[in-house]
């Protein structure tokens, strides 16, 4: 059976309980599957740790008071450390030793008395559900041009920033692709805003169909500037996928752009790889008048 209610649907959620003794958590786990969610169970903090490390979990809840050296705070702390998207509810039989601040400092979204019913249950691990979606839809939306769907020039930097650090740490390249509708004004005044702006949505489109999902990513950098960050992608690898963007844009836009592009060099500052590819976007356009000239 699998539940749904606004903005939350219970297949999508993977539950870890934690507690010691396998008579609290096994009938918390059946009850949550009744529901609807994904649950399993783990006898203890280090247990709980290596279930989370496999990345498939969304929401824990844990029992406080466990023995060994990750008790239920800890494990809640190390685990919104590490992974800070999964929601965190800590179960109690003894809440005059804990409060509900100390609770909330740790990382949980909430806590639940032992015994409690599973309505009482469900009802708090929807409120966190919702809550962490709220946080995850205003973050999107602030990295997001809300025009094309592609991020925004603001995300673009603390991207590359992260990337460049990364392909230092990891060794593998990092190209960037720098991108100039040509002739856009002259197609916004002869065809109009409403006009231009559907162009540029499916310039966002034809870019997102271009690049690989969940490795590379797409930019608005400016009016009809767009940016492509390629992950452990070489030289020969990121003027092919600079040839292939600008012949989707051709192909879904009917207008050709110009490309620049640029591999990080280790020692390079974020802002000089953009520098690079930006002198190579100008290099680009200027053999290209140069060639309409002849």
């Amino acid at each position: 059976m699998t539940m749904q209610t606004k903005d939350i649907c219970y297949s999508d959620e993977s539950i870890l309980v934690v507690d010691d003794e396998e008579f609290v958590s096994e009938p918390i786990v059946a009850m949550l599957e009744k529901l609807g969610f994904a649950a399993e169970a783990a006898g203890s903090g280090e247990e709980a740790l290596k279930i989370l490390s496999r990345g498939e979990t969304t929401f824990l809840l844990t029992d406080i008071r466990m023995p060994g050296s990750v008790n239920g705070l800890e494990l809640i702390r190390q685990a919104k450390n590490k992974y800070p998207d999964v929601c965190a509810i800590a179960m109690t039989g003894h809440s005059k030793e804990f409060n509900y601040v100390e609770v909330v400092n740790a990382g949980a979204a909430d806590f639940v008395n032992k015994p409690f019913s599973i309505e009482e249950l469900e009802a708090k691990i929807k409120r966190a559900i919702m809550d962490r979606n709220t946080r995850q839809e205003l973050n999107r939306l602030s990295i997001t041009d809300s025009l094309t769907g592609l991020y925004n020039q603001r995300h673009f930097y603390v991207r590359l920033k992260e990337e460049t650090v990364r392909s230092k740490r990891q060794k593998y390249n990092l190209g960037l692709i720098l991108l100039d509708l040509d002739k856009f004004k002259q197609y916004n005044d002869s065809h109009g805003h409403l006009a231009g702006d559907k162009l540029l949505r499916q310039v966002g489109d034809a870019i997102r169909m271009s690049i690989r999902q969940d490795v590379d990513s797409g930019y608005r950098y400016g009016g009809d500037e767009f940016a492509v960050i390629l992950v452990d992608a070489d030289a020969g690898v990121v003027k092919m996928m600079s040839d292939r963007i600008r012949e989707a844009i051709q192909e879904h836009c009917s207008l050709t752009a110009s490309a620049g592009y640029a591999v990080f060099r280790d020692g390079q500052s974020p802002e000089e790889l953009v520098a690079e590819a930006d002198k190579h976007l100008y290099e680009y356009k200027r053999k290209r008048d140069i060639k309409n000239v002849r």
